[in-house]
């Protein structure tokens, strides 16, 4: 079971790194848009995870934010950039 545990945190690291990467480095604000939308689902894989494992639900309340967060922003994004590319 450790061993499951661990390579999970290693790739869920692995894709938060690279989130963070794009945000740092990214060569427009979509990509930037999107690595931020990367980088919140890998913090709500993360915390399921440790859900599962300690088995409890405590941090539910903050997996249901940061998915309202994740819906709002990208929807929000999306009307944003629809808006500017009929102008």
């Amino acid at each position: 079971m450790i061993v499951i545990v661990v390579i999970a945190g290693i790739l869920m690291a692995g894709g938060a790194l690279g989130a963070l990467w794009r945000i740092v480095k990214g060569p427009s604000a979509l990509d930037r848009i999107i690595a931020s939308d990367v980088l919140v689902a890998t913090a709500m894989c993360a915390i399921g995870a440790e859900m599962a494992i300690n088995r409890h639900t405590d941090n539910l309340p903050v997996l249901l934010g940061l998915a309202l967060f994740g819906i709002v922003g990208s929807v929000s994004v999306a009307r944003f950039i629809s808006s500017r590319d009929e102008t």
